[in-house]
């Protein structure tokens, strides 16, 4: 069951590989993560190490935990085989790669995070995605209305 969804990364980078990582969490936080009421939006993975953590990743408090002191922007570990840490280091010290969070979501009990290792899109990119976006809407929206367009014979 899907969570939540960074869309910006979709629309800012072009995703080369994905991960599915664990998250180490506290009792709120997952309480807050059922009520989804997650944000993803400007967060990243980093390493350091050997370990992985998710920076940035903005989870509200839960109204009815006790803790006053919760930090919602809290670095967080993530679960990742030895293997898989190594080869998203080498990724990241990569020019021109980072490795963003794509979907956090239920599989099973168990919270998951997917992570995509990305490369960063230059703006021509983005609009062209926009336009192709747009295209198959109007198409789309053609086929479903029956319309055909009329062909006229040349005289």
């Amino acid at each position: 069951m899907l969570i939540s969804k960074n869309k910006k990364a979709f629309h800012d980078y072009e995703i080369l590989d994905k991960i599915e990582a664990g998250i180490v969490l506290t009792g709120p936080e997952v309480k807050s993560l059922r009520d989804k009421r997650v944000n993803l939006k400007g967060s990243f993975v980093s390493t350091w190490n050997g370990q992985a953590f998710v920076e940035g990743m903005h989870i509200s408090p839960y109204k009815f935990a006790p803790d006053t002191r919760y930090d919602p922007h809290n670095k967080r570990k993530l679960l990742l085989h030895k293997k898989e840490i190594l080869k998203l280091e080498a990724t990241l010290n990569e020019k021109g790669s980072t490795a963003v969070p794509l979907e956090i979501y239920f599989k099973g009990s168990i919270i998951k995070l997917l992570i995509g290792i990305c490369r960063g899109k230059k703006q021509y990119d983005k609009r062209e995605e926009l336009k192709k976006k747009a295209q198959n809407l109007d198409i789309a929206r053609e086929l479903k209305t029956g319309h055909r367009p009329v062909l006229r014979r040349a005289s």
